[in-house]
């Protein structure tokens, strides 16, 4: 009997509604990235970021990883960047991660851990994807990606906490974190 409780307990975080809306963010993360993007050197800068901060902060961290690296992955491949699926999947999911876990563990208060879980996540991202560039481009298209890499993580992070702000004065964040599990 005592085991029939932690199976129901387990499983009482997984259902329909948590999963459909894991795939809405998941979308709107794609949508994000794939629609409103400006050309850079060394591939586009995109709003997907400030949406997978936001969905750290609605979904929680691991369907936050989940929907992130998704949904970027997604818009790497339809937008014929192929070769950056796998670097993407990883980085996305490290990154809101690292975001959850500081806001959610390390520094509670908030909108002082959220803040610091997003700079520390995008500091990840712009050296995993630098990391990555040198390695598939060389050493002239890691210093090249990094201007584009600032601004676009700069612009997630700031986009995500200005979002983050509105929604919780409007309560619209303990609603979505209601409806969504």
């Amino acid at each position: 009997m005592e085991n029939q409780k932690i199976i129901e307990k387990s499983n009482s975080k997984i259902n329909v509604k948590s999963i459909c809306f894991t795939g809405v963010m998941a979308a709107l993360v794609f949508v994000f990235t794939f629609t409103f993007k400006i050309p850079a050197a060394t591939g586009y800068i995109h709003l997907g970021d400030c949406i997978i901060f936001l969905s750290v902060a609605i979904l929680g961290t691991k369907r936050a990883a989940f929907a992130g690296s998704i949904g970027a992955a997604l818009a790497d491949l339809i937008g014929g960047y192929a070769i950056w699926i796998p670097p993407t999947l990883l980085i996305k999911l490290v990154m809101a991660l690292i975001c959850g876990y500081i806001a959610e563990h390390l520094i509670k208060k908030n909108n002082l851990g959220f803040i610091v879980g997003a700079i520390a996540g995008g500091v990840f991202q712009i050296c995993a994807y630098a990391i990555s560039h040198f390695f598939l481009y060389g050493k002239a298209a890691a210093v090249a990606s990094l201007p584009g890499l600032l601004v676009q993580t700069t612009a997630g992070v700031v986009i995500s906490l200005v979002l983050i702000t509105i929604l919780n004065k409007t309560n619209a964040i303990k609603k979505l974190k209601n409806f969504a599990e």
